[in-house]
């Protein structure tokens, strides 16, 4: 049985122009990012690769819309390395790209057309949290189907993934907390995995040391705290993304799905919606397998002897409050469709649950947050 696997060659560099000039970037790079990424760190390299700006094509969390609309503008045109430079939706639309004879986005996340790489696949993340720079998997929300799907491939991963701190030092204080508490999330669902083991492990528990150490900095010194430890927070999703890219997460995630795809829930956000509810009713079902490991080493980082789920929320809540699921245009209609959702879509997710939920146990999820 396979334990471990890291296909990704990892580099970091103190700012964008030192990865420019290592990776010699040119004519023959796509390049897919964001404007107010492109005018502070690479317009002034003057470049000569094709520039994609993602927000002109479409905002928010990638659809198969957004990224049908870059294909046909990209259609025809000879590159060998596709470059994302970007958080979730840039690195989801730029795993897509190195697909061969790609004509509908939603033809290779149904699997109907053979899943093969062509391009070499370089990531720059710019968010710290989703990990995805060193995963097979890539999200979007299929907008016929009003729910996300999700892509698992190894010809998605990237070949090389690119860690500069410069990069994130702009992003709001809202989207950093939701991208690092997703990176916590991913920690902590792999941990308790069923494929969890003790390589992944030693990821995991890395990662959620630095995360939470981060998090009680920010509580007790305030939102700026984080840019004295940007490396820091880089390299912890970067931990957590090659956890769960060999385990996988499980229910956080595909109760999250319904809720980000219905409603336009950013994707870290839609999970720290789930988080505490999932690993409370896990802890209860059975509280003493792999779970008893993560609960202590949560009491250990959270300082409780307690139930460390409640501390987790307390300490979350000084980060960024977490509103209730009808503040998003929830109705109590919902609950019961979105755990019908994720019981007939989102078996791939469920496989990896540290216990098994029933249909059941996800409405009382769904509804115990609803309100």
């Amino acid at each position: 049985m396979q334990l471990f696997k890291l296909k990704t060659r990892i580099h970091r560099f103190d700012d964008f122009a030192g990865f420019a000039a290592e990776f010699a970037l040119n004519e023959r790079d796509l390049v897919i990012t964001n404007d107010f990424l492109y005018k502070p760190f690479m317009e002034r390299l003057n470049l000569p690769c094709r520039f994609i700006m993602q927000e002109q094509y479409g905002l928010g969390e990638p659809s198969d819309e957004m990224m049908n609309r870059i294909l046909n503008d990209v259609r025809g045109c000879d590159f060998d390395r596709v470059i994302a430079i970007g958080g979730g939706t840039v690195i989801d639309i730029s795993k897509i790209f190195v697909l061969k004879d790609v004509a509908n986005v939603t033809d290779a996340f149904e699997r109907k057309i053979p899943i093969v790489k062509s391009k070499q696949l370089i990531i720059l993340p710019t968010t710290c949290g989703t990990g995805s720079e060193v995963t097979n998997i890539s999200i979007a929300e299929i907008k016929s189907k009003h729910t996300k799907m999700g892509l698992a491939d190894d010809a998605i991963v990237a070949d090389d993934a690119v860690l500069v701190a410069e990069l994130v030092k702009g992003l709001p204080f809202k989207f950093y907390a939701c991208s690092a508490i997703d990176a916590l999330i991913h920690a902590v669902e792999s941990y308790v995995s069923p494929k969890s083991n003790p390589y992944t492990q030693l990821y995991c528990k890395a990662a959620i040391e630095i995360i939470l150490d981060v998090f009680r900095g920010i509580a007790e010194k305030g939102e700026a705290y984080r840019f004295e430890r940007l490396d820091d927070m880089l390299m912890a999703s970067n931990f957590a993304g090659i956890a769960f890219g060999n385990t996988g997460v499980g229910a956080v995630h595909a109760l999250s799905y319904p809720l980000g795809g219905t409603y336009h829930v950013p994707h870290g956000e839609a999970n720290y919606q789930f988080f505490t509810a999932v690993f409370k009713v896990y802890n209860e079902k059975d509280p003493n397998g792999r779970i008893r490991e993560l609960n202590a080493l949560l009491q250990q980082m959270l300082g409780t002897e307690s139930d460390p789920y409640a501390a987790m929320e307390q300490l979350l809540d000084k980060i960024l409050p977490r509103p209730a699921l009808s503040s998003y245009g929830m109705t109590e209609g919902d609950t019961a469709a979105f755990a019908d959702n994720v019981i007939a879509t989102q078996q791939r997710l469920l496989a990896n649950n540290y216990v098994p939920l029933s249909r059941d146990e996800i409405y009382q999820i769904y509804t115990k947050l609803y309100k």
